[in-house]
């Protein structure tokens, strides 16, 4: 039922309450768990809409954004967050608490938080960033349901499930949202039926507190005494697959540590970054130059390093695989700044010779030093790359004059790399990718990658989606034959091969893919895309808005309600989600005008792109300042406030041939 008035929801809980039954039976139960959500979610509606919610005290969320639902969404498919933990209640000490959601996050999970658990890992000096890692405390009670609206959103999101439809919104739930539930300290009637609400969804739970056995439940409730039983148990019994790996190393480790930030009083040493030389390379070598897992420090190592100093730091990873090509080097050297960041207390930025590193003072009283990263990258290469790397080495140079060697060679393989990759034009090879990624979220979306179009995620290029068939043939990227002679309308780019493989991999709902334009038969959409394009007729051009950007744009739509309209695999003419880096293409939709139907983007947008958009505008022809030709959110949002600034600037789309 849409509800938009609070009296609306007093004939929904009256219908609930009305459900439920007091013999004791499984179905009986999970219908308690299911008038539960519904009371706890009435709650919390309630409190918002009462602006009783308003100013939680820090770090409490309460309700969690779509924003990062969508933004965690490709960390679910590939892997890297391998589910999600709902811990409610509390640790029997604080000492727990904090080595189980540790542990948990070294592991890759989301959590969510709910009662003292919170205030424990506060004892314990633990800082929640829900920007660097999806680590969530919610708040007491009621809003737990959160955690349960941030779920069913995901089914509403990836695979565009419509509301209403609860049975196969619980399907999902139970099959692609891999929870478990930690419901700690002692029970009582409201506890228990909330327990049965997780059981609803599908999610199992296991508890601290001995039970009484019953057959009705012996599948989704159990009594685990020991914390890292119950860790370990709940993974399990939820069929997770824990992709994170062990390195001994005196630090914590794994992706949960990406986005950690360690600010200057919080540094030990750093490198790059401007303060001093820096470089990273990966290269391919001969088998006869290399040592399998050698890591080499050549020059002072942490240890030997003065507090607040910048150091020079070269970075140089030999590998050799009998599957390795050449073209593989820049997709490793990227994951350095990933596999870097892995590690807690060690922080990183920018790429080739200019990036930037530092290394905290807690990473250094630990006792870490330039071998243990040398380990990380190491571990995390041979994971990753196992398919297409049979040996990898590291080397690690701190000392100015090998920095300045390293440096030089690096440039000239950047140069050469350059050179070959102005070379990758769509016209320039013969196969295209399939990515199926986020078909485990969303189940009839495709992208299909070329040279000039990332994956509308962003995070995967042609060549990565190469380098990922390497490693799994059988796997999410396919090649696709591109040749003439598959060649329907160049103009559009449709090829009979890439409709043939939308058809078999959408379970029939897409059958026709046009690469060029957003027109007619664009690709389709899913909730993992950085960015969406939306006509705007009374401009003849689009507009772009982002995941980040919460305003309105120029269509009357937020980014939420644009995904929502075209998200979950759905093929929309006049909309499309894309990766940021595909709007300075040279295959930016050329079949609708390319570059210059670009009028609005949101202003981060526009100032992170500004020189690749110049650089375009004066290849198209637009003068020297074509990102000043584009309005922002500063200028207006609705067509009547930006078309006089468009007019002022004479920006080419107005002088275009109409888009209908």
């Amino acid at each position: 039922m849409e509800v938009t008035k609070l009296g609306e929801f007093v004939p929904i809980l009256n219908k609930m309450r009305d459900l439920v039954r007091s013999e004791l039976t499984l179905e009986n139960a999970l219908q308690w768990g299911e008038s539960v959500i519904h009371a706890a979610e009435i709650i919390e509606a309630v409190r918002y809409a009462t602006g009783a919610h308003e100013a939680p005290p820090k770090p409490w969320t309460g309700f969690i954004p779509d924003t990062y639902v969508r933004k965690w969404g490709i960390k679910h498919v590939d892997w890297t967050i391998p589910g999600e933990v709902v811990i409610v209640g509390r640790f029997r000490t604080s000492e727990d608490a904090i080595r189980i959601v540790n542990k948990l996050v070294q592991k890759g999970f989301m959590l969510f938080l709910v009662d003292e658990v919170i205030e424990q890992l506060l004892e314990q000096g633990y800082k929640f960033d829900i920007d660097g890692w999806p680590i969530y405390p919610l708040g007491n009670f009621t809003q737990v349901i959160h955690a349960v609206n941030y779920a069913l959103r995901a089914s509403s999101i990836f695979p565009g499930i419509p509301a209403g439809d609860k049975f196969n919104h619980r399907n999902y739930q139970r099959d692609r949202i891999l929870v478990y539930v930690m419901a700690l300290g002692e029970r009582d009637i409201v506890k228990v039926a909330a327990c049965f609400a997780a059981i609803y969804l599908g999610f199992p739970v296991l508890v601290d507190q001995p039970l009484e056995e019953d057959e009705i439940w012996k599948d989704w409730y159990f009594y685990v005494d020991d914390y890292d039983e119950m860790m370990q148990e709940g993974i399990e019994v939820r069929g997770i697959k824990i992709t994170a790996i062990e390195i001994d190393v005196p630090i914590a480790h794994g992706p949960a540590f990406e986005g950690e930030a360690i600010r200057r009083a919080e540094m030990f040493v750093e490198f790059g970054g401007g303060r001093s030389k820096a470089c990273e390379l990966v290269k391919m070598v001969d088998q006869d130059e290399i040592t399998d897992g050698k890591i080499e420090i050549i020059g002072p190592d942490i240890a030997d390093m003065e507090e607040g100093k910048a150091y020079p730091m070269g970075i140089v990873i030999k590998v050799y695989g009998r599957k390795f090509q050449s073209d593989f080097e820049p997709v490793l050297e990227r994951r350095i700044h990933y596999f870097m960041n892995y590690g807690e207390g060690v922080w990183h930025m920018g790429q080739r010779d200019q990036n930037w590193m530092r290394i905290s003072k807690g990473a250094k009283e630990a006792g870490f030093t330039l071998n243990d990263l040398g380990k990380i990258m190491y571990a995390y290469f041979k994971k990753e790359y196992a398919a297409i790397v049979d040996r990898l080495e590291v080397n690690l140079i701190t000392d100015e004059a090998e920095v300045d060697k390293a440096i030089e060679e690096a440039t000239a393989k950047y140069k050469t790399r350059d050179d070959r990759l102005a070379t990758l034009r769509d016209d320039a090879v013969e196969e295209f990718y399939t990515c199926t990624l986020c078909q485990s979220f969303a189940p009839t979306h495709i992208c299909f990658v070329s040279p000039e179009r990332t994956g509308l995620c962003g995070a995967v290029s042609w060549l990565d989606a190469k380098a990922t068939f390497e490693i799994d043939p059988t796997g999410v990227c396919q090649p696709i034959d591109i040749t003439e002679k598959n060649i329907i309308d160049p103009v559009l780019g449709e090829w009979s091969t890439i409709n043939e493989e939308a058809a078999a991999r959408t379970q029939g709902k897409t059958t026709e893919v046009c690469m060029y334009t957003m027109m007619d038969r664009p690709m389709t959409t899913c909730g993992c895309c950085e960015c969406i394009l939306a006509l705007v007729p009374e401009c003849n051009g689009f507009m772009v808005t982002t995941r980040e950007h919460k305003g309105m744009t120029p269509v009357g739509m937020t980014f939420s309600t644009l995904a929502g309209m075209v998200g979950g695999g759905n093929q929309t003419p006049g909309f499309l989600g894309l990766g940021r880096l595909y709007l300075v293409s040279k295959k930016f939709l050329p079949a609708d005008g390319g570059l210059g139907r670009i009028i609005w983007l949101p202003k981060e947008l526009k100032d992170e792109l500004a020189d690749q958009l110049n650089e375009r505008g004066k290849e198209e022809g637009f003068g020297d300042n074509f990102a000043d030709m584009i309005a922002d959110e500063t200028v207006g949002e609705t067509p009547d406030e930006i078309m006089p600034y468009l007019e002022e600037k004479g920006h080419p789309a107005l002088t275009m041939d109409s888009l209908f």
